[in-house]
């Protein structure tokens, strides 16, 4: 017969395992969102300066994971501004104005220091 025998109880596992939930706070997302959002208004090309006053944000830790959103608001007859800036668009005379890519060099070391600091916040569980 084999007989099993356990003594106090499993507080420290299980808190351990609620970390493991979350190892990403939605507070480190909001950081980095604002950061992010600081970062491409800065970058978007200026002409009016709605679309650089346009870029929002998204932060949602749940069911284990962690998501961070950027968006922009500034949407004119149904065409987001923001993305024919980045891409190019064409004209009504038939022609094609050269988009610049200025999210992504924007975004990018945003993006490095938010997975430097979450790889911290792993690690250390």
């Amino acid at each position: 017969m084999i007989r099993i025998k356990q003594k106090g109880d499993l507080k420290k596992i299980t808190s351990y395992l609620k970390k493991l939930e979350h190892p990403i706070s939605l507070s480190l997302l909001k950081k980095y969102g604002e950061e992010g959002v600081a970062a491409l208004e800065a970058a978007t090309p200026f002409d009016t300066g709605l679309t650089a006053k346009s870029w929002e944000y998204k932060a949602s830790v749940s069911d284990g994971r962690a998501v961070l959103t950027f968006y922009n608001t500034n949407i004119q007859n149904g065409v987001p501004i923001a993305i024919i800036l980045q891409y190019g668009h064409g004209t009504r005379n038939g022609g094609w104005v050269e988009g610049r890519d200025y999210i992504n060099p924007a975004i990018q070391p945003i993006f490095d220091k938010l997975a430097k600091e979450a790889w911290k916040e792993v690690t250390k569980l």
